[in-house]
């Protein structure tokens, strides 16, 4: 494993995989995690991808950290965000053809609508969401 001191790139601290302080530095999924968010704090280092070690190529793939101190908790989810939510996962789930809203998100970019429409095949109906 490479040596535990951070390297400067770029003007941040860079640590490589494994090696940054836990518990002092975070990325924003570990942050989410602990329930935390940046808070509009801009990172003080990053972190070198773990498919990078060893490689002879240069890379380019980083992650951002942030202190852990400074992290704000996560804003509560307020009924108007849920339903926002809501709203937009329906435009995902809801087949422009049928309008039946399924339980996952279906692939309209590529069939521009649910399997069952594009060849069709009967729907099951254990795929349905349930009416709201």
């Amino acid at each position: 494993m490479p040596g535990t001191d951070p390297a400067h790139e770029a003007g941040f601290l860079t640590y490589e995989w494994g090696s940054a302080p836990a518990g002092v530095l975070a990325t924003r999924r570990q942050l989410r995690a602990l329930r935390l968010r940046p808070g509009g704090r801009e990172p003080v280092a990053q972190l070198r991808c773990r498919r990078c070690l060893g490689l002879t190529r240069v890379c380019t793939r980083m992650a951002w950290l942030y202190r852990v101190d400074l992290a704000l908790p996560v804003r509560p989810m307020t009924p108007a965000k849920a339903a926002a939510l809501d709203r937009a996962m329906a435009a995902r789930q809801t087949c422009p053809l049928c309008h039946r809203r399924f339980t996952f998100v279906l692939p309209l970019k590529t069939l521009g609508s649910c399997l069952e429409c594009h060849d069709g095949t009967p729907a099951d109906p254990a795929h349905y969401a349930p009416a709201a």
